[in-house]
């Protein structure tokens, strides 16, 4: 199961906003090696009283039931919180969207965190230059624009292929592109397993838009070298884009100038960090909140 939202995304459509969470909730269970079968939700928005917050709240409706026909997975139930605000300022419209999916064996189950080195890493779906609503617009203290573009056949078609590779014994680790972009899906699958990897950008993308940009329908998957051929062939019998953009690599960090044994992520020519620092900075956040 799988619950996503982005408030952000649905504060500049509501429609989409809604769309583009079952999107990633359904993405998040197909990246496991499960078939998605029904979606819940709780819809959070301010008061109804408000004519934009019942705006915002219908629209949010009309495009999960829009989404839910084009993938054909319908909605079991759900709940409506309103009146979320503090005095006349409503929080963000926040349509959270579960989905719950089926996999045979659980023991097969593909996992985030990337294996053995050599094992190649793969960005499935498009990149476009997309931030509104993204965390680097957030961090920035910018919120304005349209949210990333959606196609929900495609990424129908990309479950598709996830389940079927996690099925078929083609891919060994795979996790969702969402917040943050590439980069830090790539860091969490890194520090989930404990191993560095050498990546490497597109000459055709722009460097910062491959690392940060938000774009939908996308995935990072691990793949053995003996499955890449058949990998790669069935993603372009279903059209579904795959970039090669690096390989698993533990011995990395003494080549990059790093203590002997570090495990480390390069990203191309551009930077290159240790997980030990990635960890720090992921671990201190809520404690620096709450001190």
């Amino acid at each position: 199961m799988a619950t996503d939202c982005n408030g952000r995304f649905a504060k500049l459509d509501p429609y989409a906003g809604a769309q583009l969470a079952l999107a990633e909730s359904y993405r998040n269970v197909c990246v496991s090696g499960a078939v998605p079968l029904a979606v819940t939700n709780c819809l959070n928005f301010g008061s109804p009283q408000d004519p934009e917050v019942m705006w915002q709240f219908a629209e949010a409706v009309r495009g999960l039931a829009d989404a839910c026909a084009a993938l054909g997975i319908p909605v079991t139930g759900g709940n409506v919180s309103f009146y979320n605000q503090t005095g006349a300022t409503a929080i963000l419209p926040t349509p959270v969207v579960g989905v719950v999916g089926v996999i045979d064996d659980v023991d097969r189950r593909t996992p985030m965190s990337w294996g053995p080195d050599g094992e190649l890493i793969y960005l499935l779906g498009d990149t476009r230059d997309e931030f509104s609503g993204s965390e680097w617009a957030h961090i920035r203290g910018h919120l304005g624009g349209h949210p990333p573009l959606l196609d929900l056949q495609r990424e129908k078609v990309l479950g598709e292929v996830l389940v079927a590779a996690s099925r078929d014994g083609m891919i060994t680790a795979a996790h969702d592109v969402s917040d943050g972009g590439f980069a830090i899906a790539v860091v969490e699958m890194a520090l989930r397993s404990r191993v560095g990897a050498r990546l490497w950008l597109p000459d055709d993308v722009d460097p910062f838009v491959q690392l940060f940009a938000e774009s939908a329908g996308r995935a990072v998957v691990v793949i053995p070298r003996s499955e890449e051929l058949r990998f790669t062939e069935m993603c372009a019998a279903r059209g579904v884009t795959a970039f090669r953009v690096g390989v698993v690599d533990s011995g990395l960090g003494a080549d990059t100038g790093h203590a002997d044994g570090s495990q480390v992520l390069q990203f191309g020519e551009f930077f290159t960090v240790s997980l030990d620092r990635l960890r720090d900075a992921n671990s201190a956040t809520l404690p620096a909140l709450f001190s």
